[in-house]
């Protein structure tokens, strides 16, 4: 049984985010960038604009804020940091990212920024200082350090990196610097427009780092929203220690696709069971697809399924985001290489009007899905109960606020009837109908319905 709906999560989150529904784009593969920083000297390529076409489609999504991934000075791929004050010069500059912002607002979009700070890029002056000063640079104490028996200038000193990648270097979370640096790095973009910060990495940070620098960006900007990323682990307690408002669940989606592969709907039920008690400390970060995973529409071994998989994203708590192309049904395959990301970050083309009419149904259910949840935002914090459950039937209700939906899908190839509670007396969305004079919904093969107790 799960928690009454009337309680809330335990953390405050701005009001806002209660209505938010993320369009998250990935800019330097969005807009074609290079794959590398420019060189010395080079012109600034003013990408971001590109991204301003779009913003009339995310509005006629459904969305309500963009979550951008990095747009600061790198070397690659945006993870590896080198100047946190500097627009990357393959997408722009400051006057780009202010039009972007000035735009964005104009719609009613809010931006979510992309904060790598649990490791830098080598050519980060700070660490470059290191290399070139040693043990008497004032940015030593930033990053963890093994200095070589007789060192001397050009040789360089072992150091602690991100998951064995060498060119990713850690910085010290424990050094009050890196402390201020942060914070100063996420004042200075929110005090620019910004609306938040999704924090990359921010398992591998400790959770003391996370409510320092918080407490101190709050105490200008306590309307600004952080979302950390976690893959493992007990969310819950992190996002807690951290004074975080979001983490995102890895564990509903990899339920979301899998239990759909694997025709096991008891999977998906477990994991909605403790998605239900997550929602009791925060709401969580929702999503079937984001840029570092096998597109949707890659992973699912039966395309037909896809619906399944939006409308569960769509009816349980969360803050669901949506990964550019999903929404078009696009494909790419992760892999782990270099060059492994490109597929699932590609170039869009310069308007929506380009689009390939292909995808244009998998729009139309997105903007439908994300309508129902926009005029029902109590979904936002909704518990789920299961209701009736066999490998391809599932039939769950979510409620909140003395309100509810009843979802019902079939991921069977075979049409099916199943029986509804009597609330759910209004159809409000799919492709199932009530029969006449019974309390039950057919659904046809791979088919789904969304009732509720009114429109």
């Amino acid at each position: 049984m799960t928690e009454p709906a009337t309680s809330e999560p335990a953390t405050a989150e701005p009001g806002w985010v209660r209505h938010a529904v993320w369009w998250h784009v990935y800019p330097l593969g969005f807009t074609g960038a290079e794959k590398a920083a420019l060189p010395d000297g080079a012109a600034v390529q003013h990408r971001l604009p590109q991204l301003l076409p779009w913003l009339d489609y995310a509005v006629e999504l459904g969305a309500s804020g963009i979550a951008l991934g990095p747009i600061f000075a790198s070397e690659t791929h945006g993870y590896d940091t080198t100047d946190y004050f500097r627009i990357d010069p393959r997408l722009g500059d400051e006057a780009d990212f202010d039009d972007f912002l000035r735009e964005a607002h104009a719609r009613g979009l809010r931006v979510l920024l992309d904060g790598v700070f649990n490791h830098v890029g080598r050519s980060f002056q700070p660490f470059r200082d290191v290399l070139a000063q040693g043990r008497e640079s004032a940015t030593a104490p930033w990053f963890v350090l093994d200095w070589p028996a007789g060192w001397a200038p050009g040789k360089e000193p072992g150091y602690a990196d991100f998951e064995g990648h060498h060119h990713l270097v850690e910085l010290n979370h424990g050094d009050p610097d890196v402390a201020a640096f942060v914070a100063g790095v996420m004042k200075h973009w929110l005090g620019r427009g910004a609306d938040g910060w999704r924090l990359d990495a921010a398992y591998a940070v400790p959770s003391s780092f996370w409510a320092g620098v918080l407490a101190s960006v709050r105490a200008d900007f306590p309307e600004a929203y952080f979302v950390g990323e976690y893959i493992h682990g007990d969310y819950a307690a992190e996002v807690a220690a951290g004074s975080l408002d979001s983490a995102t669940q890895y564990e509903l989606w990899k339920a979301a696709w899998s239990s759909l592969n694997d025709g096991n709907f008891y999977e998906l039920a477990s994991a909605l069971e403790r998605h239900n008690a997550l929602l009791n400390s925060y709401v969580p970060l929702t999503f079937v697809g984001n840029h570092d995973v096998t597109r949707i529409a890659s992973r699912l071994t039966d395309p037909a399924l896809l619906p399944l998989a939006l409308v569960v994203l769509f009816t349980v708590g969360g803050t669901p985001s949506v990964y550019y192309g999903d929404e078009q049904g696009f494909r790419g395959i992760k892999e782990d290489r270099a060059g492994g990301d490109d597929a699932v970050r590609p170039v869009f083309p310069s308007d929506p009007s380009e689009l390939s009419a292909v995808g244009r149904h998998l729009y139309e259910l997105h903007q439908q899905l994300i309508g129902l949840r926009r005029r029902h935002a109590w979904l936002h914090a909704a518990r789920t109960d299961v209701l009736a459950l066999s490998n391809s039937h599932l039939i769950y209700q979510a409620s909140g606020e003395g309100s509810s939906v009843t979802v019902a899908l079939n991921l069977s190839p075979a049409a099916t009837e199943l029986e509804l509670p009597a609330s759910a007396a209004v159809l409000l969305a799919g492709n199932g109908h009530r029969p006449s004079g019974r309390n039950t919904v057919a659904l046809p093969a791979r088919g789904w319905a969304v009732f509720g107790t009114g429109g």
